[in-house]
């Protein structure tokens, strides 16, 4: 199955034209997390907390909504591809390398908040999901400018794959599938 992936600077184009403050990272991060924290595919209710959380709590124009539900629909598909095909919607490797990690943050603060407003109990969860949630929030705290140079760039691609990773880790430890929304639908009746 070919999974495409969200444009960043396409999107975070969208979104300040719409006059929604953050960037495509931070509303795909936001996204991850609240999948990653337990919340069903077929819980419509994020579209709302999304807009509570990134548009003050108006709700998206018709262009934007399309949007965020398609990057919503995609992050879905993206999570149960048995391939780990988890794209992370940043800036391209030709971007400078600040602007990139700068992207990354956003992503990695914009998970917390959204796995924050699924999963606010982590006694349930395992070690590695504890240490992974410690890891993001130390990740998120960063803010040192890097050199452009390639010692930054490999330890920039290794954080973004571990980020990456990471969130999948989350997901499949914790997150609901499309497939198990169906079935506790259908065992109700």
């Amino acid at each position: 199955m070919s999974i495409t992936s969200t444009d960043y600077e396409t999107f975070s184009a969208m979104l300040s034209q719409e006059n929604i403050i953050v960037d495509a990272a931070e509303v795909q991060g936001i996204l991850c997390g609240m999948l990653a924290g337990g919340m069903t595919a077929d819980d419509q209710s994020w579209i709302e907390a999304l807009s509570d959380v990134v548009n003050q709590g108006d709700g998206f124009s018709g262009k934007a909504k399309t949007q965020i539900v398609g990057l919503f629909n995609e992050i879905c598909q993206q999570y149960v591809d048995p391939d780990f095909t988890l794209a992370l919607c940043l800036p391209d490797d030709a971007s400078p390398i600040n602007d990139r990690g700068s992207a990354l943050l956003n992503w990695v603060h914009g998970f917390l908040l959204g796995f924050g407003l699924h999963q606010a109990d982590l006694t349930g969860c395992s070690e590695d999901v504890k240490e992974a949630l410690e890891d993001f929030t130390e990740i998120a705290r960063m803010d040192e400018k890097m050199k452009d140079d390639e010692e930054s760039e490999q330890a920039l691609f290794e954080v973004m794959e571990y980020v990456r990773i990471t969130a999948m880790l989350c997901f499949h430890e914790l997150g609901k599938s499309p497939l198990e929304s169906e079935n506790v639908t259908n065992s109700v009746h």
